[in-house]
């Protein structure tokens, strides 16, 4: 990755954000362990004395890395049960596509998101683990509302929770932005087949 000049003035918060992205970049292409806060302020366009003020080092880099995924997802389901109205099958859906759709809107994240998570400090592991389960619950009580309102057939919730996340989440590993589909193509593609199946009609 080549240096970005920092050519303009940030605010601390938008800072950290440029950072973030841009280890989020470096960890992708070449790995977290190969990539050095050197490396990091060369492509960000600072200091690496700048950087140490916005970052102490790689960990909490990649804590913050992690928080931001799991805050962000568990936020947009929070809004929906907030604002009601919707079904749960629209809520299955929903929550497909924000999976999926983080690899538009933050590429890279995700593979550091399941790839690095056992380089987390333990005691940073054991809160995004419990924040993973809070997810997971969401997807869970969608299900099992959906099963008492006759959304979905008799399943067994937790199975199909870990089929819905094993869908959603691996698309990391092939997903490519401007692709011949899109996120939301791709995720209601799945939730079609989680709800119909592929026997034939």
């Amino acid at each position: 990755m080549t240096q970005r000049p920092a050519t303009q003035r940030m605010d601390g918060t938008a800072r950290r954000a440029q950072i973030r992205r841009v280890a989020a970049e470096l960890f992708d292409a070449s790995g977290y362990r190969e990539t050095s806060m050197d490396d990091i302020a060369g492509a960000v366009g600072i200091k690496k004395a700048s950087l140490y003020y916005y970052f102490p080092g790689k960990d909490q880099l990649l804590v913050e890395l992690h928080e931001e995924m799991i805050d962000l997802i568990i936020a947009q389901q929070q809004e929906r049960i907030d604002a009601g109205g919707h079904t749960n099958q629209q809520m299955l859906l929903a929550i497909m596509t924000d999976l999926i759709r983080l690899q538009e809107t933050h590429p890279g994240h995700l593979k550091i998101f399941f790839e690095h998570f056992r380089e987390l400090p333990p005691d940073v592991r054991a809160s995004v683990r419990q924040k993973r389960d809070q997810y997971r619950d969401m997807l869970v009580t969608v299900l099992s509302d959906g099963t008492r309102d006759g959304s979905f057939g008799d399943i067994d919730v937790d199975l199909t929770a870990m089929a819905v996340l094993g869908m959603a989440n691996w698309t990391y590993q092939w997903f490519r932005p401007g692709g011949r589909r899109g996120a939301a193509e791709v995720a209601e593609y799945f939730w079609s087949q989680i709800l119909t199946g592929i026997a034939p009609a």
